[in-house]
Parts: structure tokens; sequence; C-alpha cells
């Protein structure tokens, strides 16, 4: 079996599929599916395996998977799902006329008609010639999709369905209703933070809907990742290295796939091996794998842009010294902190100050100037994203990074 079989970052897992934490979610999933008349929307972070979690319980054949991103009406959408099951979408187009027409009939270029039933469409031109082009009974692809997929044991899986604008939003919604009315499955996925978009979207479906929270994987559970996948390929692996490899995939079971995968490569191993392999417990290795990994996402331009900071009105800022013998303002001091040992995700404000500190020679930021560039610092990267990747809490005072593969460029991308 080759390596990129058992570690599979991209796709569904097999040999490293690990499910034992998620068994109540996968019931509630199942016994959705088969109670009808219901969207399951599936809430959880970027990465976290939402995908692979429902292709696991609907097989791959059966799940017709569309993104929301760029889709700015319900028919954008519909027609993506049709592409994947082969159903054309009828439009008739009227040919060209050329000829100069009278001002009550004139018609010129190439067009859609949708007319409902039989109709014609007449030019007469100045020599009384007319052209008539019949239409075709209207596409209707709400109903086309009701048609084609319910009662089946198709599953439309909708991701990403925060990225969807927010009018089309509503009408999908409405749409939506009325197709598992009609037992068409469908499940949503989104971000925690987007979890009711769908019932904000239309709140008929609430009461019509089965939530299911996915979170990031704990430390314990990604080392299974490890553990089964080079034990497979003959791979001895120590039980440390592994735990170092988990503890940077920062609850990411597709970061985890990834770091693995890195791994066979650097000791040569690209398919199962009957010969004694060990992974050994290297620093050097181990900062090469993870390196090496980081080129797999580049996040470069924002943390440029991080490090910068917002423009400064003509003074500026004030410089602090490092540990390093370096010097820099509150912007890069910041990034410094969020990526130091150990990797995490959340950081309350005395937790994030102690860090900043520990960088520092003598004088620190204060914390008016800390809490302003953690606000300054999320609006710019979400800005620059597009899409809410880190969050600053001014009520509670914590640091959110909700993507697990911005950490891991944070802490490995400039080395």
């Amino acid at each position: 079996m080759k390596a990129k079989e058992v570690f599979t970052p991209g796709s569904l897992p097999s040999v490293t599929f690990v499910s034992d934490h998620i068994t109540d979610k996968q019931r509630s999933l199942i016994n959705g599916l088969e109670m009808g008349a219901v969207v399951i929307t599936i809430s959880g972070p970027s990465k976290s395996g939402k995908t692979v979690f429902v292709e696991k319980q609907v097989g791959k054949d059966n799940l017709l998977h569309v993104t929301g991103a760029g889709v700015d009406h319900p028919n954008v959408l519909w027609n993506r799902i049709f592409d994947l099951i082969g159903t054309p979408s009828e439009k008739i187009e009227a040919k060209e006329i050329l000829s100069r027409s009278s001002a009550t009939g004139n018609v010129s270029g190439e067009f859609g008609i949708i007319l409902k039933g039989k109709a014609e469409v007449s030019v007469e031109s100045e020599s009384g010639k007319k052209e008539s082009v019949s239409s075709k009974k209207i596409f209707d692809p709400l109903q086309s999709l009701i048609k084609e997929l319910g009662k089946t044991g198709y599953v439309v899986f909708l991701d990403d369905f925060h990225y969807i604008t927010q009018e089309a939003q509503r009408e999908i919604a409405e749409q939506i209703k009325e197709a598992i009315r009609n037992e068409v499955k469908i499940v949503c996925a989104s971000v925690p933070y987007h979890t009711d978009d769908v019932i904000r979207a239309n709140p008929d479906l609430r009461g019509r809907t089965v939530n299911i929270d996915l979170d990031f994987w704990d430390e314990p559970t990604l080392c299974k990742i490890g553990s089964k996948g080079f034990s497979e390929l003959g791979i001895s692996a120590d039980a440390t290295f592994i735990s170092r490899l988990a503890k940077e995939a920062a609850g990411s079971p597709q970061l985890m796939q990834a770091l693995c995968l890195q791994s066979c490569f650097h000791i040569d191993i690209l398919e199962s091996t009957s010969n004694h392999v060990t992974l050994p417990n290297n620093d050097e290795l181990f900062y090469s794998i993870c390196t090496k990994t980081s080129s797999m996402v580049d996040y470069s331009s924002i943390i440029n842009k991080l490090r910068e900071g917002p423009k400064t009105r003509g003074e500026s800022r004030k410089q602090f010294t490092l540990h390093d013998g370096s010097q820099a303002d509150v912007y890069p001091i910041l990034l410094k902190a969020l990526a130091i040992d150990p990797p995490q995700l959340t950081f309350r404000y005395p937790n994030l100050n102690t860090r900043i500190q520990s960088l520092c020679v003598n004088e620190t930021p204060s914390g008016s100037s800390i809490i302003g560039a953690c606000y300054q610092i999320a609006k710019i990267a979400n800005d620059s994203s597009k899409e809410p990747i880190l969050e600053w809490d001014t009520d509670g005072d914590v640091f959110d990074i909700r993507d697990p593969y911005l950490l891991f460029f944070m802490r490995w991308g400039d080395k």
C-alpha cells in the first residue's frame, strides 16, 4: 500500500480513519437522513473533517458535494448539482435576426427564452418577412431537483453555506424547505459562527433541522491517525514523535494526515515495507517535516500585512528590544507571541501578555497597546482573507485563531 493511500490529507482516509470519538454524531447523521423532511446542519471549525465525516457515512457514490463559494443565485447552486448528476438544463435561443425591423417587432442578437408551455416569438421586417422560434416547457430548477433526487439514496452536501450571498441564502433556504418536504436529502455545512445561517435565512426551517457540532480533535485522537498509518506501512514510530506531530496539527485531522505523510517522504518510505524502519524522535527530522508541510499553504501575504499593522499617522511606533537582539514594535511582537511554544489556537489576555513578556528584554508593550494590536490584527487578517480567520473578543479579552493552518504557517512558514 502506498503512503499517499494511507495518509490522505486531501481525501477520505480508509486505514487512518478514526471515529470512536464521534460515534454519537455519526448516529445523529444517519438518523437524521432516515427521518426525512429535515435539513441537517453540520458546524465545525475549518479543517476539522466535516466533509470526511459526511462522506464516510453516506458513501462517495451517493454524495453530491457542492460548495457555496461564488453562489449569488439559487440556480447557480442547483445547476452545479445537475452538472454532477448529468441532468441538462433546458434553454432556448432565438436565432440572430440581421434585418432592420419595425419598431413594434424589433429583435436582434441571441437571448434565452423562458416561457411556460408552447409559445412563439415573431419578428417582422420591413419586407414583411416573419421568423419565429417555438419555446419549450419552462425549466424549473427546484422542481427538476425534486424530480431527480426526491426519494433516492443521493444526499446533497452543501459545503460552506456561509459563502453564499445573503440575498441568495434567503431564496435557497426557502427552496431547501420545499425540497426536503419532497424527500430530497440535504446536508449543509458551515463554520461554527455561521451555524444558524440556514435558519436565519428562513425561520420556517426551525424545528426542521438536525444540528451536529464537530469540534477540533484532541491530541490522543490525532495520535491514533499516526499510529495506525505508520503501523500499516511497517514504520516503527516513536510515540513521543507522533505526539509532537499531533500538537502541531492543532486539532486538525487534515493537518495531522499531511504531517504524517511528509514524515514518510522524509525517510523515503513511499509504500509499505517489510524492512524494519524507524521514525525516531529527532529534532532535525521534526524541523524538516514541519517546514516542508508548511509549503502546502501560503499565508505569507497576510502575515506581512499583520507585521506592518495599520498605517500610522506620521509617528513611528515604539520599538522594544527582544532577547534575540532585534527590535520590533507591538505588531511583529504579537505575531511572535502567538507562534511560540506550545502551539495553541485560543489565548486569554493574561496568557498572551505572559508570552509577550517572555520575548522582551526589559520594557514590554502596554496593555492598551496589546489589546489594540489584537483588534487591528484580526481586522486586517479577516479583510484580507474575506472570511473570519482571527477573532478578538473585546468582552472576554480572548484572541482566537480559527484556522489551524494559519497557526501552523505562523510557526513554520518563515523558517
